[in-house]
């Protein structure tokens, strides 16, 4: 049965498959544009289960799909407007409380922003740039 989620029930989801950070760089793979597990798992960096658990979730939050050919599925953004998301997203330059103590305990390493002489943030501030290629993704 397909449902179309409320606004706050979409942004509940993004946000959670964002929340992981293997998930989050898988999102950044597929920006790039569609691929299968075997490729995905070996860009991560990541086992073939761990990889099925993190495309699993994605699906059942709407932002992947899976596209049967022959014995393998292709995987892809669910929407085009996603990546446009992602991209605007990566734009965003964060200034983070280094003194911040999360939820789950302790204080996180600072992220300090980095903010280009043009005003703009460099690619060290919000991570992979908006035309990054599969490689741009790192297996850390």
């Amino acid at each position: 049965m397909v449902k179309v989620a409320s606004q706050a029930e979409v942004l509940a989801r993004f946000g959670h498959a964002l929340s992981d950070p293997t998930r989050a760089r898988l999102l950044l793979v597929l920006r790039a544009g569609a691929a299968y597990p075997s490729e995905l798992a070996e860009i991560l960096g990541v086992g073939r289960t761990n990889l099925s658990n993190h495309l699993a979730c994605l699906r059942g939050c709407g932002l992947v799909v899976a596209t049967p050919e022959g014995r393998r599925q292709r995987y892809e953004l669910a929407d085009d407007k996603l990546r446009h998301a992602l991209d605007d997203l990566l734009d965003v330059v964060l200034a983070v409380d280094t003194e911040h103590v999360h939820p789950g305990g302790g204080t996180r390493a600072a992220v300090e922003p980095v903010v280009a002489a043009s005003g703009g943030p460099t690619e060290a501030a919000v991570g992979t740039p908006a035309g990054a290629s599969l490689a741009g993704v790192s297996k850390s």
